[in-house]
């Protein structure tokens, strides 16, 4: 079954991690995916990884869907434009999805800092990849959506709550993507656009499978360095809620809200790649919270 067959969606950084577990998703669910970023094949970010966006959209495609890869940079406004341009002629018009998922501040985060001795200069370009170019994004995005008064934004995010997350401005990143769907819910629901924030729990990225030194294969070795790992999640586990919400019918019910891949899993009855559900609330709140006492 392809329950999102003939439906467009724009997974903005979707390069790796969640970007690249919800493009691959949404074509498992067979969806067309533009699968944007900045590292290309002979040309990487300056993330440094191996990643590509050539290799996300080949992996779309061989799970059943399209995969279309557009190298954009979305802290770019003349980027961001075209390729909304190049989506309205491609697919007459129509855009069903948007995933707000750029991020790039992994390397900017500079955590156990106060935020007068956390270097500026980083804390304002991590505010311009994960913040401003979602604005950027969803403003041109959404008006194809509005012309059709049909479609879903989703803000990835970290977190479901307002929360300080150990850092100012990664909380203030974080944060934003919240009120950014919030806000955007409130302006779209006159045009039946609905607008949600989404988060996983702890994510198994192929960032955080190198710093514990495992693979897929043999994550769970990870726990050993860090005993909440083995309550982590795949990339593609949120790429299923995602699919989850853009087949949901009534998703219009859910707009201006804060969203997690557990709650959303007990709620749509997915699973991860392995079968497993894992529950990072749950998890959360019986171990990490008491630690934090």
């Amino acid at each position: 079954m392809k329950p999102l067959e003939g439906r467009v969606a724009v997974v903005a950084g979707a390069t790796r991690g969640a970007g690249r577990g919800i493009a691959v998703m949404l074509g498992e669910a067979g969806a067309t995916v533009y699968v944007t970023g900045r590292s290309t094949r002979g040309n990487l970010s300056s993330m440094r990884r191996p990643e590509t966006i050539e290799e996300t959209a080949e992996m779309v495609t061989s799970q059943g869907g399209i995969g279309i890869p557009i190298r954009v940079d979305h802290t770019v406004e003349e980027d961001v434009k075209t390729l909304f341009e190049r989506v309205e002629k491609e697919q007459d018009g129509c855009l069903d999805l948007l995933v707000n998922d750029v991020w790039g501040g992994d390397p900017l985060t500079e955590w156990g800092k106060p935020f007068w001795e956390h270097s500026l200069q980083n804390g304002l370009l991590m505010q311009k990849r994960a913040v401003h170019s979602h604005i950027l994004t969803s403003h041109y995005g959404i008006q194809l959506m509005v012309a059709r008064k049909q479609g879903l934004v989703i803000e990835i995010t970290d977190g479901v709550d307002y929360n300080y997350r150990g850092n100012m401005y990664y909380s203030l990143a974080k944060i934003s993507a919240i009120h950014l769907a919030e806000s955007m819910a409130r302006d779209l629901r006159p045009h039946h656009v609905s607008a949600v924030a989404l988060t996983p729990g702890f994510l198994r990225s192929e960032a955080m499978l190198d710093h514990f030194g495992v693979t897929e294969e043999n994550w769970k070795d990870g726990a050993e360095v860090d005993p909440h790992f083995i309550a982590s999640e795949t990339p593609f586990y949120i790429g299923r809620a995602v699919a989850a919400l853009a087949a949901d019918p009534n998703v219009e019910r859910k707009s201006g809200r804060s969203l997690s891949t557990w709650g959303l899993s007990t709620e749509y009855g997915f699973t991860d790649i392995d079968g497993s559900q894992p529950h990072w609330g749950n998890h959360f709140s019986k171990f990490v919270e008491n630690e934090n006492k």
